[in-house]
């Protein structure tokens, strides 16, 4: 039940998802679709990774409700080639395109070792780690990227170019969660920069430039016409380049700086492509890869490393799951107002 402590709402994590599902209904879409979409909505904020949490979803319905992004979307999936699927999604959300491949992806990976997944015309707003992390769990390895709009600059630029580019890793372990990381080609994520505006704190310095391509340490003066920068400079922007390569020019897809979201008032996701490889240590006949991944952990925690990749959020997960998700009062009666409010125009 939803309770409260110190006023603010509690809420467990079905309620919550049963919340954010009924916000995407309301906009059309299917109810088995908007349950995926709200899972990795709510699937951060429950792992304590908040800047892709609640506080998208103001992002997700201005996008839906200004036709930019297509609520009822309906993925086509084509088999190219025995190892290669492609997606086009219909100008919908990522997370429903690969919802619709994810079986066919899994039986192409058991049957030859390998498959590959390539989602175009898409909208992905959320972490990725979400959506490796199911295949690590069921044995495989899995690593995805994701180009967007452009948002960072490339290798000295003044100027925003490329997106800030993420890429997700999964590794199954034995006895153990997965091992998943997931990171922005950027110094942080714009989520995060949001967060820090929303705060009234100061960007690191590092994070950003201005539109006039200085040194910022203002979250609007990045926002607002500035640009993030690379991680490692040079060697983020490498990164974030292969990523682009990948997700976008080998899926056939819309590259950062194509993206047509700013002349749309109300469109904030950006119109983006998605690359996804599954590997299969069984079918690759390695009977001892488990054991040879816990070795390696067992080195690198020998050699002072205090934790791994993802523990913060399994750790945060143990605890929603007894003690519910503490929701912001106003963003709670902000969610169940997007309930209520009219539907979507046509997308464009």
């Amino acid at each position: 039940m939803t309770g409260e402590t110190m006023t603010t709402p509690i809420l467990s994590v079905e309620e919550l998802t049963d919340l954010v599902t009924a916000i995407f209904e309301s906009r059309g879409m299917a109810p088995a679709d908007a349950r995926t979409v709200a899972g990795v909505v709510v699937a951060a904020e429950r792992d304590n990774a908040r800047s892709h949490g609640l506080q998208r979803m103001p992002g997700y319905v201005s996008s839906m409700d200004c036709g930019w992004v297509d609520a009822r979307a309906e993925p086509r999936v084509e088999q190219r080639t025995p190892g290669l699927l492609a997606v086009d999604a219909g100008n919908g959300f990522a997370q429903v395109a690969l919802a619709r491949a994810r079986d066919r992806l899994v039986g192409i990976a058991k049957q030859n070792g390998t498959a590959v997944l390539t989602i175009r015309n898409a909208h992905h707003f959320a972490a990725l780690w979400p959506d490796v992390e199911p295949f690590a769990a069921a044995g495989f390895i899995a690593l995805a990227t994701v180009n967007s709009r452009s948002l960072m600059t490339a290798w000295g630029g003044t100027r925003k170019v490329l997106g800030t580019n993420p890429m997700a890793f999964a590794c199954p372990r034995l006895g153990a969660p997965p091992l998943v990381w997931d990171q922005a080609s950027s110094t942080m994520s714009q989520g995060d920069v949001l967060l820090h505006r929303a705060a009234g704190k100061r960007l690191p310095p590092g994070a950003g430039i201005d539109r006039a391509g200085q040194a910022t340490t203002e979250p609007a003066a990045v926002l607002d016409g500035g640009a993030l920068l690379p991680f490692a400079g040079v060697k983020g922007s490498s990164v974030a380049f292969m990523v682009e390569i990948l997700s976008a020019a080998f899926g056939g897809g819309t590259f950062g700086f194509e993206d047509r979201s700013a002349a749309l008032p109300g469109a904030v996701t950006s119109q983006s492509s998605q690359f996804l490889l599954l590997l299969d240590p069984a079918a690759a006949g390695e009977t001892a890869f488990g054991a040879r991944v816990e070795a390696l952990l067992a080195a690198i925690a020998a050699c002072g490393s205090q934790r791994l990749p993802g523990e913060r959020r399994y750790a945060a997960r143990q605890r929603a799951a007894t003690a519910g998700i503490a929701v912001d009062a106003v963003v709670l009666d902000g969610l169940r107002a997007f309930c209520s409010t009219g539907a979507p125009r046509a997308p464009r």
